[in-house]
Formats: C-alpha cells, structure tokens, sequence
C-alpha cells in the first residue's frame, strides 16, 4: 500500500495515536534502528567504518539502537551534546575517513535555524566530503518547508521514519535529502491520515500488471501507434519504440518522417515502421505523439492532425510527450477519453506560461494547473520525486530513479513504455495504476543499472525497463 507524506503535526498525531494504545516509543526506537541497520549493511562491506553522531533526541537514539546490529563493521558511536566542546573529537573521527557517517543529530522536531556552534558541526560533515545518511531528515532541515534558513545536512541518502515528510520532496531539499527512502513497519498504528500526496512503494506493484490468459494473442493485446521523430531526432522515435516494445502490447507501429523512415526502419525488427501519414491516426488501440517531432518540417506535418486528435471523442488512450506538449488545444475533453502528457518542469512551464522555478517551487500546483487545463487529463509530471495524478483526488510520489537518468533518451523510453502499457486494454481499464506502475518501472530499472553499471545509457534503460521485481528494491 502506498503511504501518505506528511506534515509535522500530522507526523506527530500519528506517533501519539500510538502511544495511547501501549505501544512505547521505545519499542519503536528499536524497530527503527534495526531498519536502519540493515540499510547500512547494504550499504557498505564487512570491515568497513561507520561513524555514528548521535544528538540528544529520538534521532540520536535511532542511531545508537542501530550499532549493536552491525557487528561485522567497525562502528564508531560520537555523541555530540556540546557542539563547541565537541568540535574537535568531529574533526578528529572525521580525518580516520569513515566509509559512511550517519547523521543523527537533530529531527523533525527542529523549528529554528542552527547556532554558530551547532553550524560548525554541520560544515564540518558537510566539507569532510564522505558518504553521509541522515536518520529521518537532515539535521538543520526543517521538515515542513524543506529551505533551511542556514546550513544544513547535506545527506546523500535520508531514510525517513514511518511516512515521509513534505518538505523532504521539495525541490529546495534536494541538495540536502540526496535519495529519499522510507523505513515503513516500524510499530505505529496504522495511519489514518488522508492528504493529497502519497508515497509510491515498491509492493504497491506486486502482482501487477496481471498475468495474461494462457490463449492471448496479439490481435488481444492492443496496437499502438507512435507518431515520432524527425530529422536530427530519429533516435527519440526508435527510443520510444523500444520502450513501447518492453511493455509487449500486441503490436506497435511507429509512423514517422520520410526523411528519417530508413534509418528508424534499419533499428527496428519487432515494429512495423512507416512514412507518416494521417491515417496512421485512424488505427491502433492507443497512440504516443511528441518524441523526437523538433525537427524542421515536423510541425507543418503533423501538428494540426494530432490537435484535433487529441479532442476527438473516443476510447483511445493518447500519450502526448516532448514536442506535442506545445501544440495541445486547451479546453475540457469527453468524460470517455483517457489523455496522458508527461511534461518535465520547462515543458511544464511553458503548458503553464509560467517559469520553471514556479513549477519546482510548488510541484502539486503545477500539476493540477496542468491537468485542468488540458482537459483535466492524467499528468505525469518528470523530476526528482516524479508526480502522478490529475486536476482533483490523490497525487502519487515516484520513489525509484536517481540522477543518472539526466540524459537525453531517457524521457523517450519513459513515453513509449507508458503508452504500450495503456495500449493493452486491460490496463487502460485501472489508468492511475498503469501510470504510477509505469514511472516506478522506469526509475527501479535505472537504480538497478546506476547499482551495477555506473555508465548505463538510454539503450540499456529501454532493454531494462519492465523487468525489475518490486521485491529487487523494498527496505
């Protein structure tokens, strides 16, 4: 099940709804820092040193809990309670270069900025340059707003507690939070808070998508059109139909220029590649439009077809990517259609006539704007921490990708791996599962590639995408 992100407050009603029905914050405490543990033995090999700066509350209790589970490490626990005093013994664990620190300093419950003393503390982490995970949130951090009004922690990974918080999935908490993991199950109640956003979980997928009947035939399984690429940009088009091929809908055609049709043709076995035409858009059970369309001529081509496509009524799911992004008409769609756009923050901004950083500094906004007026479609809204929802009802964080997928191509496989999947009529029935499924798939599979092959390229996203377990990747 997904889990809700959270406010302090809410944060702090949940942990009091549980002590009130026997469960100790000790108990807690426990199952917290075996959680912990076990992420900072995959994180490291036997042998290796952990530094351990363990602060007076329930963070630095955290991390103590977590030392007497790492017998095979050679652990080093600093209490810091006197940061002017304590200074030096910092510097000192810190010149032994640690393989990994874990900061447990301060938490949630941190509403002010650090002091000069406890500052110095932080720049000393910060500057030493070693692999640091954050217990919870940052030190520093504020968990709410995620904009420290000084320093803060700069935390390659924070494992947050119970939910995540919500300012940790804040654009201005990215230099701070680095990947943000969650570290469920550890003896709260259930929770029962609703909001608006919700955290994806690797289980959320198991046994999706279904298994097909055993007398399936492609003729059942959809076909999906693909209007892309144009000259310059014939590799965005042969991308999205690799993509669209791992998501195995019965058949796929990819309909593009005359003037790039043999390279894209000579790349492609398993998919029927044609000149573009505009009764390419009569067929199939699902299209993508967008990917690779920049080139000179491709708009004069195809932009006035594919508008009046994506208004016309009919049951066929359409995905629009990159450059048909620019060209989609405003205004309310039937309740029958299913429309899809997967903007990254500047196609975002300017869907929205808006500025980037408008977009990163209120990412939900920007996605219900988004989705409203474009027909209250499905929006897939790309970053760090991508969104997945529409206009009203709940908005899901992606929690698989890292930095590695910054790269031209990567978007392209995302589109044609969305639009395969929609293209198979059983899944275009549950379209918010098949989305989230969808993004999660694509950044498991580039954490799976950064863990084994640190100079992966698009190519190996679309060869990988669609064969990570949701077990490959749980806490």
């Amino acid at each position: 099940m997904p889990i809700p992100v959270l406010t302090v407050d809410q944060m702090r009603e949940w942990e009091q709804a549980t002590w009130a029905t026997g469960t100790t914050e000790q108990s807690v405490i426990q199952q917290v820092g075996q959680k912990l543990a076990r992420r900072l033995l995959t994180l490291t090999r036997p042998g290796d040193s952990i530094l351990l700066l363990a602060g007076k509350g329930h963070n630095g209790e955290d991390a103590r809990a977590a030392a007497r589970h790492l017998a095979d490490r050679s652990v080093q626990t600093l209490d810091l309670h006197h940061p002017a005093e304590d200074l030096a013994k910092l510097q000192q664990c810190l010149s032994q270069r640690p393989n990994l620190i874990v900061d447990g300093l301060f938490g949630i419950g941190l509403d002010r900025p650090l002091d000069a003393a406890w500052s110095a503390i932080v720049r000393a982490v910060n500057d030493s340059g070693l692999t640091v995970l954050s217990v919870d949130v940052p030190s520093g951090l504020p968990a709410d707003t995620g904009d420290p009004a000084g320093v803060a922690i700069q935390a390659h990974i924070t494992l947050t507690v119970g939910a995540p918080k919500a300012g940790l999935i804040r654009h201005a908490a990215a230099p701070y939070v680095g990947k943000l993991e969650v570290a469920t199950d550890i003896g709260l109640i259930p929770c029962y808070h609703h909001p608006d956003l919700w955290w994806t979980l690797p289980g959320d997928f198991v046994g999706f998508p279904p298994r097909r009947p055993a007398n399936a035939h492609k003729g059942l399984l959809g076909h999906l059109s693909i209007v892309a690429g144009s000259l310059g940009y014939q590799g965005a088009a042969v991308l999205a139909a690799r993509g669209a091929q791992r998501a195995r809908p019965g058949l796929i055609t990819l309909n593009t220029q005359e003037i790039v049709f043999p390279v894209a043709a000579a790349q492609l076995q398993g998919v029927m590649v044609t000149p573009w035409q505009p009764a390419a858009l009569d067929h199939g059970s699902a299209m993508l439009m967008g990917p690779g369309l920049a080139g000179e001529g491709a708009e004069d081509e195809v932009q006035q077809p594919l508008r009046k496509l994506w208004s016309k009524d009919g049951l066929q799911p359409i995905v629009a990517d990159a450059t048909a992004l620019n060209w989609l008409p405003m205004g309310m769609t039937t309740p029958n259609q299913l429309r899809v756009v997967t903007p990254h923050p500047g196609e975002a901004a300017r869907m929205l006539n808006a500025k980037p950083e408008h977009v990163q500094a209120d990412r939900l906004s920007a996605l219900r704007k988004i989705s409203a007026r474009f027909g209250d479609c499905w929006v897939i809204l790309k970053g760090q921490h991508t969104l997945v929802g529409r206009s009203s009802g709940e908005v899901y964080v992606n929690s698989s990708g890292n930095a590695g997928m910054a790269q031209g191509g990567t978007g392209d496989v995302l589109a044609g791996y969305v639009a395969g999947l929609l293209a198979q009529p059983e899944l275009g029935k549950d379209p918010l599962t098949t989305l989230r499924y969808a993004v999660w798939q694509h950044g498991a599979a580039a954490d799976l590639l950064e863990a084994t092959r640190p100079n992966w390229v698009a190519e190996d996203l679309a060869d990988r995408i669609g064969r990570v377990s949701p077990f490959d990747l749980q806490l």
